[in-house]
C-alpha cells in the first residue's frame, strides 16, 4: 500500500499553492546560474517593504519586463526604458528599485569580470559549500546574519543598491546559500 502522508513543509508555506510550488522547488535549492542569481537578487530587491507572494504572482510579469533578467540587456537600458518600465502594471512600479535593478545589473558586469561569474563571487563567501542553519521552528529562522551584512556591506563597493543586509539574507535563502528550511522540513 502506497504511503499517503503528505510531506512536512515549512509551516510559512502553507497558505497559497504558489508558496508551495516556490518552496518545494526553488527556496533553499542550490543556485549556480548567473541569470538565475540575478533575477534572484533582483526580486529579492523588489520584495523590500512587500509580501513575497505579491513577487511571486508578478514573476512572470517581471520576467517579460525585464528581459528574463538578462544581466548585459538591462545594463544598457536607458531612460525611456525606465519611464516604460514605470507604466507596467504588471510588476512593482517604484522608480527608485526599477533604477536600482538597472544599477545592479551594471554593477554586476564588473563582478563578472572580476570573478567570472556572480556564482563563483557569491559562493566562494561559504567555500562553494552551503550553510545548514539549525531551524527547529519559524521563530528561529534569523532574517540577517554575519554574513548577510559582509556580503551587504560589499556589494555597496560595486555600488549596488537596495540591497541591505536582511534583502540580502533572503537572497541568499532563496538560492540555497543558506538553507533556513525547519528541522522537520523534507527539503532539510
Amino acid at each position: 500500500m502506497a504511503n499517503l502522508t503528505k510531506p512536512q513543509r515549512c509551516n510559512w508555506c502553507l497558505t497559497n499553492s504558489l508558496y508551495i510550488d516556490y518552496h518545494d522547488n526553488e527556496w533553499g535549492k542550490a543556485c549556480f546560474d548567473d541569470q538565475e542569481l540575478f533575477e534572484k537578487l533582483s526580486l529579492e530587491s523588489f520584495q523590500s517593504g512587500l509580501n513575497w507572494l505579491t513577487i511571486l504572482k508578478k514573476r512572470n510579469n517581471f520576467r517579460a519586463a525585464f528581459d528574463q533578467f538578462d544581466i548585459q540587456k538591462i545594463a544598457n537600458y536607458d531612460s525611456a526604458k525606465v519611464e516604460k518600465l514605470l507604466h507596467n502594471k504588471g510588476i512593482v512600479r517604484h522608480r527608485g528599485k526599477i533604477e536600482a535593478t538597472i544599477n545592479n545589473a551594471k554593477a554586476s558586469l564588473i563582478i563578472k569580470s572580476e570573478y567570472d561569474s556572480l556564482s563563483y563571487y557569491f559562493w566562494r563567501y561559504v567555500n562553494h559549500q552551503p550553510i545548514v542553519n539549525n531551524v527547529p521552528d519559524l521563530n528561529s529562522v534569523a532574517s540577517t546574519s554575519h554574513l548577510s551584512e559582509k556580503i551587504s556591506k560589499d556589494l555597496k563597493t560595486y555600488g549596488f543598491k537596495f540591497l541591505g543586509p536582511t534583502t540580502v539574507y533572503a537572497f541568499l535563502q532563496s538560492c540555497g546559500i543558506i538553507n533556513d528550511h525547519l528541522n522537520a522540513c523534507f527539503k532539510k
